[in-house]
């Protein structure tokens, strides 16, 4: 067996039923071992055993239900963008023009009803929106009806074509159907219903649109080309071409091109894509680096030990698309109802036809047929279809005018049945930034402007920190500094006036051997206690040692807004995580001070993507809220991804919920949007179904032995109408209730 993965672009899915006919298609091919379409993003993972099924095989099979297949790979995206394009105007064509062709038979129905000619005006005007603009979803409904299937697109496709056959037979045989007054005629039903369901896939086309830039950022971290060493000089190859054993040399400001180990040179490297770190790590001999991690001042010399596609960059990629593909969409409510709903409207129009023809003979005919047809007709699915869209649409809309972004309407319904919400800690919970949080002067500040001097010769983050501490304190700079040296992981020295300074780590002060008095030493132990950096300035002897002047704290601060949202989160009952690739002291730090005891340090993205998959496996419907690009994987994997607006885009394009601001307590806001909003989903749905079931007996003359009432297909459209906007109103209602 040569067993294979392969991803594909399935074209022409138009609801969440499509994904579900694209995976039968497929799985019913023989090679095929599994096949999962991932609706969101319009594409499919296929697992096949290449020896009995080839691609082309696979192309055939989805094309043989209705769809088309085009292959993918991770260095596809700019084609991946262009279908996506080229299928988002042709929703826009589709939606744009049935919307122009309905609207005056929408006007002529409902305005100019007892204009003879409105008929055939009405007629060549509604046809085109069918044949044209609404083929598709005739042809989908046709293949469904094919495999004994039934989906909205069925529901659609059956109300509108009755409604439209039937205004077709009383515009050519208007007296065939006479019974005492004038027919309605249903052009408007047909065209309206068609032009507001392509709208609807219209705007889920424009959701879906950003998805493959996620991708696209993701691939373009990894630089096009490196240059690897080889005998007698360099030369620069393709990054395709690179090989486990080369040695590549990645230049300051560079991004290294494939995870290996350093084998000459140090330099600061920016992983924070990675890690989520916004500190710069250092590099020496012998440690590992990532592919598209950011080279600092120094040049690099870097042994490649991974293939391309064993690269951690490569596998964020993976786990990004995979994650995406392996959640399921979830099957709107009224799909999974039409199922049932359909087969049971046809057989009840059926059946009352046959009813009416029993029970007073062939003279009932009109009757018969008429009450048949105007079961179909109050069966539309106006307000069946509204009820799920028109509330997401409202409270999608409201999210944003409150800093929430949804991406698409699983997101909303999915976060709320969330139970356990993970954080990540760096640039989540913290703002990301390295600020100073204490200079403590242990003689006195009057050399603070040779700090100052120090300071601003440094390109380090932490550097950039103590610099901005001093200016704000209004601290100017003491003036020129002579024989500055930087020194990699340990901190800078200079001279001013003749004096030797250093500022930096304990390690430097025990190599020009300057030893901590008790008062420093006390200082240093309290804030690595608080998890923070600490840094040492000090005035080196010219005879040996020296004296410290300054104990410098740096941390990352914590949100104000953190732990008010951990309360609020902890009120809904949910069960708050944090993870961070920090070691496990500073975590802890943070931990005890937001009273969250769940948490992991020291995670790579992998891991991340890992810990929120046991927590789904044991049964825990988990929300990821994180900002940068190192979690990407975990917020695809999540149940529900959201970002902060301020991180990263890849980021923000792989999650389906944004929060429009660094206050965490917007997020709150997002969990009671997405409780209201179901509630008016679920009142929206009973309200439709009540109408249907109420209104479909009446519709098929139950009362008409009883008082001699049989409803008027006019009557059925306006109670139509009327259902409609009971829904309508109910969702609106969403606008004016605070959160």
């Amino acid at each position: 067996m040569e067993r294979i993965k392969e991803y594909f672009r399935v074209t022409g899915m138009g609801c969440a039923g499509c994904a579900v006919t694209v995976e039968r298609a497929l799985k019913a091919r023989a090679g095929v071992l599994e096949a999962r379409v991932n609706f969101a993003d319009a594409t499919v993972r296929v697992e096949f055993d290449l020896r009995q099924v080839t691609v082309t095989g696979l192309k055939q099979a989805v094309e043989a239900a209705g769809y088309g297949l085009v292959t993918l790979d991770d260095r596809s995206a700019e084609e991946e963008e262009r279908l996506q394009r080229q299928e988002y105007r042709q929703s826009r064509r589709n939606a744009v023009t049935a919307i122009l062709l309905a609207a005056p038979v929408l006007v002529i129905g409902m305005c100019f009803m007892e204009w003879e000619a409105g008929r055939w005006v009405m007629l060549l005007l509604t046809l085109p929106v069918l044949l044209f603009p609404g083929r598709g979803i005739f042809a989908r409904a046709w293949l469904r009806v094919r495999r004994g299937q039934a989906d909205m697109d069925t529901l659609v496709a059956m109300s509108a074509g009755i409604a439209f056959l039937f205004s077709l037979f009383v515009t050519l045989w208007p007296g065939l159907l006479h019974h005492g007054g004038g027919v309605h005629l249903y052009y408007e039903a047909a065209a309206v219903v068609i032009a507001l369901v392509l709208l609807g896939r219209h705007l889920e086309a424009h959701a879906r649109s950003s998805v493959s830039a996620a991708i696209k950022q993701l691939v373009e971290m990894q630089p096009p080309t490196a240059i690897r060493l080889v005998p007698g000089g360099e030369e620069e190859i393709p990054v395709r071409e690179i090989c486990v054993g080369d040695v590549l040399v990645v230049k300051p400001g560079g991004r290294v091109p494939a995870d290996g180990a350093v084998t000459w040179g140090n330099s600061f490297v920016d992983e924070s894509m990675i890690t989520g770190e916004p500190l710069p790590v250092e590099k020496v001999e012998g440690d590992v680096v990532y592919a598209g991690s950011i080279n600092g001042q120094g040049a690099l010399r870097v042994r490649v030990e991974k293939e391309e596609s064993d690269a951690l960059l490569a596998r964020i990629i993976r786990l990004t698309r995979e994650a995406r593909g392996s959640k399921v969409p979830v099957q709107r409510l009224a799909d999974r109802v039409a199922g049932i709903f359909v087969p049971v409207v046809a057989c009840v129009s059926v059946l009352t036809f046959i009813t009416w023809i029993i029970a007073g003979g062939m003279s009932v005919f009109p009757l018969a047929l008429l009450s048949s047809i105007t079961v179909l007709v109050i069966a539309c699915p106006c307000a069946l279809g509204l009820a799920t869209p028109l509330a997401i649409m409202v409270g999608i809309g409201k999210g944003a005018t409150r800093r929430v972004l949804f991406k698409d309407a699983s997101c909303l319904e999915l976060l709320s049945r969330v139970n356990t919400v993970v954080l990540d800690k760096t640039g989540t919970i913290t703002a990301g930034v390295p600020v100073v949080t204490t200079i403590a002067w242990l003689v006195d500040d009057t050399r603070a402007p040779v700090l100052l001097s120090l300071e601003r010769q440094s390109g380090h983050p932490l550097a950039d920190a103590v610099t901005r501490a001093l200016e704000e304190k209004g601290t100017l700079p003491a003036g020129e500094i002579t024989c500055f040296e930087a020194l990699p992981g340990r901190g800078i020295t200079g001279n001013i006036r003749g004096e030797e300074y250093v500022v930096g780590n304990e390690r430097l002060l025990s190599e020009r051997g300057i030893a901590l008095q008790n008062n420093a030493l006390a200082e240093w132990e309290a804030r690595e206690a608080l998890g923070e950096t600490v840094l040492f300035f000090a005035l080196v002897s010219p005879v040996g040692g020296g004296q410290v002047l300054a104990v410098i704290a740096v941390a990352d601060e914590i949100r104000e807004s953190a732990a008010p949202t951990i309360r609020l989160l902890r009120k809904r009952d949910l069960d708050v995580y944090m993870l961070t690739g920090d070691n496990e002291r500073a975590a802890a730090v943070v931990a005890r001070r937001l009273d969250i005891s769940l948490f992991a340090s020291g995670v790579l993205p992998t891991d991340k993507e890992r810990f929120i998959r046991e927590l789904q496996q044991s049964g825990r419907v988990v929300a990821m809220v994180g900002d940068g690009i190192n979690d990407a994987g975990a917020l695809a994997r999540a149940d529900v991804g959201i970002a902060m607006g301020k991180g990263a885009g890849v980021a923000i394009e792989t999650a389906g919920v944004t929060l429009l601001t660094t206050d965490l307590r917007v997020l709150d806001r997002a969990f009671a949007l997405s409780l209201r909003t179901l509630a008016t989903v679920r009142q929206n749905l009973f309200w439709a179904f009540v109408y249907n079931v109420i209104a479909i007996p009446v519709a098929a003359g139950i009362l008409y032995p009883l008082n001699g009432f049989l409803l008027d297909p006019m009557i059925a459209a306006a109670a139509m109408t009327v259902s409609s906007l009971s829904v309508v109103l109910n969702s609106l209602r969403l606008k004016w209730r605070a959160l």
